[in-house]
């Protein structure tokens, strides 16, 4: 049986692979160990490359494919080539302005898919494309990374609780979910902008509309139940209940301290969302989504859970340990096996999906 040829479009995932790769190497810089690129520029891009470079250019790639329409792809073009020249010497003007350009065209991507479904998941998703774009000008004037954290969080948090709405959406007809939804994203969107404005008060806001977030997920989302499953079923709701309950951690953080720029705390907030949480998520969705984007299947293999629980074990050290006591050999520990269990994941993934799949054979 030939396999379905690999479309075009899955050539501008490469941009956001490297993206992240750059992204883990910074990551290493930044741990203050040996890493195979040293460039006194990787650290300072490391997180807009990650959240911009590589996750925005995968979510607006699997949204122009959504759409339909070939001007959708100039969002992942625009991204995918300003997290790369955001790694090079190049401009950092012109690496900030397509990371502008591509976050306001991924906006302008769900006008035609709220006219199309007028669906509440794409209101949230919308509004966290909303918060890329005002954290992305935000970030081309000037404004540190850590006061862009609220922003970036909330575009991340918002696109993966959109997400969930429309693969859940079954298991939440005829109940409130829907509104529920709308209000806890207009409380993160509120969250972010006071948290620019007036940070002892926008902060707990911002924590506060998480937690009203993953009181949400945890009421709605049929992980509860699947996790009883097994096979593919099983893993993508195991990663999902442990990723909410890094974001519930952050959420509570910054509900009780307020704002947290600096230090093991800083250091905790961040990586409980963009490791616990986003890549998690990334886990958990990565075999229902790429097929979509590369019409290629990535089957679930049993090797993926030991990437997940690598995730989440080096996570713990490094914030229970590390962050919160100060043990400055957990952080540098958790941290490298933090990307260990990054690499670890493409490998199995790319394993996965380029090993022949078995067809029974009729007798």
């Amino acid at each position: 049986m030939n396999e379905r040829p690999v479309p075009k479009r899955a050539l501008l995932l490469l941009p956001g692979g490297v993206a992240l790769l750059a992204g883990l190497d910074a990551a290493l810089l930044l741990l203050g160990v040996p890493a195979p690129l040293d460039s006194d520029r990787l650290p300072e891009v490391h997180g807009v490359v990650l959240v911009l470079g590589f996750v925005g250019t995968v979510v607006a790639l699997e949204r122009a494919v959504a759409l339909g329409r070939r001007w959708g792809y100039s969002a992942p073009t625009c991204l995918g080539a300003g997290g790369l020249l955001l790694v090079t010497p190049a401009p950092r003007g012109l690496a900030d302005g397509l990371l502008v350009a591509g976050s306001a065209l991924l906006v302008a991507v769900y006008v035609p898919l709220w006219r199309r479904t007028e669906d509440v998941a794409v209101v949230a998703q919308a509004a966290g494309a909303v918060l890329a774009t005002g954290g992305a000008l935000l970030w081309l004037g000037g404004v540190s990374v850590p006061d862009l954290l609220p922003w970036f969080a909330g575009f991340l948090v918002l696109t993966i609780a959109g997400e969930r709405l429309e693969l859940a959406r079954v298991a939440m007809i005829g109940t409130h979910a829907e509104q529920l939804l709308v209000a806890s994203a207009g409380a993160v969107v509120a969250g972010t902008l006071t948290s620019l404005l007036w940070p002892s008060v926008g902060y707990p806001l911002f924590g506060a509309a998480l937690l009203a977030l993953v009181a949400w997920l945890a009421r709605f989302d049929v992980a509860r139940r699947t996790v009883r499953a097994a096979g593919q079923i099983r893993f993508t709701a195991v990663c999902l209940l442990a990723g909410y309950w890094w974001l519930a951690a952050a959420g509570l953080t910054w509900l009780l301290v307020g704002p947290v720029r600096a230090g093991g705390g800083y250091d905790a907030v961040v990586h409980a969302v963009t490791l616990g949480f986003v890549l998690s998520m990334i886990f958990a969705h990565a075999p229902i989504v790429l097929p979509a984007v590369v019409r290629r299947p990535l089957p679930y293999r049993p090797a993926m859970y030991g990437p997940a629980v690598l995730l989440h074990a080096s996570l713990l050290l490094r914030v229970a340990v590390g962050d919160v006591r100060g043990v400055g050999w957990a952080v540098t520990v958790g941290g490298v096996l933090n990307i260990v269990a990054v690499l670890a994941f493409l490998a199995v993934a790319a394993c996965s999906a380029l090993r022949p799949v078995r067809t029974e054979v009729p007798a």
